[in-house]
């Protein structure tokens, strides 16, 4: 809408607001006594409801009115008569427009089309708006407009809202199903003095109270760990994690992650119980286990195929990795564009392969296996392969889902796994863990075997809901200032 037009619109709507308090009406009021959803007041055809919404359209004139009220159960048709109302009402009813928000009481009817309708005998200003909404037929067409102002992309599209309600049934689901497991729910701090649980560059910050430096949490498996160490023995928690790293359709600087961990187990067990999981979320969500993946059915009952990495790689590159030298990887790998460092150990050469060129072939659930040891500082040794870990990651429709070990504990272990990563961050590695010796001492006091796992939130609402950019399951997705994207516009070279 032209400025000028939405600058007319909006003096006329304050012109209305003066009206009404003129006629000694608030225009905002602190309550109203909302008896009936819209959905209820749908199932009371022949008797009185009182209900509140907000107003997305009128139509008609003189002395009979119709509008659209909404609510987040649903939609009905008001109907509003002079013979009822009065022409005082009338008058009145003259100083509403589309986007306000209205109380209203009156007869459920339906009309003779069949529409079920409010008949409204009483109604009530509850908030006047002082912008339009955007046409319904053209709604919101701009992505970046569509984020920048979600409120209207919510109310204007009930696909994203039932998607963002998804991802809260999600959550929800998770906590029931962790629950009956008999895992406790534990909180670990933002504000961290030094950051790990995984390979990330963080977020730095200052705490002027302390005059200390801080980090945001990249992940918060080390403090999770230490309540398995105080004696608490399944564990998780639902969080905001910080990762001050790229943008692309699956991964954002700040997401969602839940991470749980199980005393006592292994990595197939917690494949077994993450397995247990997504079909629990699947019957609860879309009643039944399968998934629907770009137009693809995706079957989640029965028991998830396993392949180990080098088998992967071997199977949809018939590239033996194991038998291949660290030179023999280093050509592969720059020979499909893969950026290595010459000096690169054959183990991340590994990882880096699969991790550019296999995950698009894994579009059935399947869970990959048994990591190099390289990749996974926090994973424990695999008992009959040297150098690899107990490490999974489980892949659906091409995308990983989940991350998960047998996580170390053993403390001399996990020093020197933390010093080999000293090493690769005095060499240039920015996503290195630093040694956290407050984590080692707690790990020196003994942790019993542990499994664990980490699922990304926003990703797995992308598997659910079929949304295949993870902005669109993030409410309020991080955004470029627009002083920014204007100077950059203006910047920009022009076309030839």
């Amino acid at each position: 809408m032209a400025q000028n037009r939405l600058s007319e619109i909006r003096k006329l709507r304050l012109e209305k607001v003066k009206k009404l308090k003129y006629l000694g009406i608030d225009p905002y009021p602190t309550s109203y006594p909302k008896k009936d959803t819209i959905s209820e007041s749908r199932d009371k055809e022949g008797k009185e409801a009182q209900t509140a919404g907000r107003v997305m359209s009128l139509r008609g004139h003189g002395r009979i009115l119709f509008a659209d009220l909404q609510d987040e159960t649903g939609k009905i048709q008001l109907f509003f008569q002079e013979k009822i109302l009065t022409k005082e009402g009338m008058k009145l009813l003259r100083l509403v427009d589309s986007a306000d928000f209205l109380g209203v009481k009156g007869k459920v009817i339906k009309t003779k089309v069949g529409e079920i309708t409010i008949d409204v005998s009483e109604f009530t200003i509850l908030s006047k708006s002082l912008r339009p909404l955007p046409s319904k037929w053209h709604g919101l067409k701009d992505t970046e407009e569509r984020y920048r102002k979600r409120y209207l992309d919510l109310l204007l599209d009930p696909k994203v809202r039932k998607r963002f309600q998804t991802r809260s049934d999600l959550v929800r689901h998770i906590r029931d199903y962790l629950y009956s497991q008999k895992y406790t729910e534990i909180e670990t701090p933002t504000l961290q003095t030094l950051y790990g649980g995984t390979n990330a560059k963080p977020f730095k910050t200052r705490l002027n109270a302390l005059s200390a430096d801080m980090y945001l949490r990249i992940a918060d498996e080390l403090y999770l760990k230490r309540a398995v160490v105080g004696g608490f023995e399944r564990v998780f928690e639902i969080c905001k994690d910080f990762r001050n790293e790229g943008m692309d359709q699956s991964h954002s600087p700040e997401f969602t992650m839940i991470e749980y961990y199980e005393s006592y187990a292994d990595y197939h067990r917690v494949m077994e119980n993450t397995e247990g999981l997504m079909k629990y979320c699947a019957k609860k969500v879309r009643g039944k286990e399968e998934l629907v993946i770009q137009g693809k059915k995706v079957d989640l009952s029965g028991k998830w195929p396993k392949i180990t990495m080098t088998d992967a790689i071997k199977k949809y590159l018939d590239l033996d990795v194991e038998k291949a030298s660290q030179k023999d990887l280093l050509v592969f790998a720059k020979k499909e564009k893969i950026e290595v460092g010459k000096n690169t150990s054959k183990g991340l050469l590994i990882y880096e392969i699969f991790d550019h060129l296999i995950p698009k072939n894994l579009t059935k659930p399947t869970w990959v296996v048994d990591y190099p040891i390289e990749s996974s500082p926090l994973a424990k040794k695999h008992p009959e392969k040297e150098g690899f870990v107990q490490r999974f990651e489980g892949y659906i429709g091409g995308i990983e889902l989940c991350d998960g070990f047998s996580e170390i504990n053993d403390p001399v272990d996990q020093r020197q796994r933390f010093e080999g990563e000293q090493q690769a961050m005095q060499e240039g590695k920015e996503d290195a863990q630093p040694l956290d010796e407050e984590f080692l001492t707690a790990l020196e006091y003994g942790m019993p075997p542990l499994g664990g796992i980490g699922i990304g939130i926003d990703r797995l609402t992308m598997f659910f809901t079929d949304t295949w950019s993870i902005r669109e399951t993030i409410l309020f997705p991080l955004m470029r200032s627009k002083s920014k994207t204007k100077k950059k516009s203006k910047n920009a070279n022009p076309k030839n």
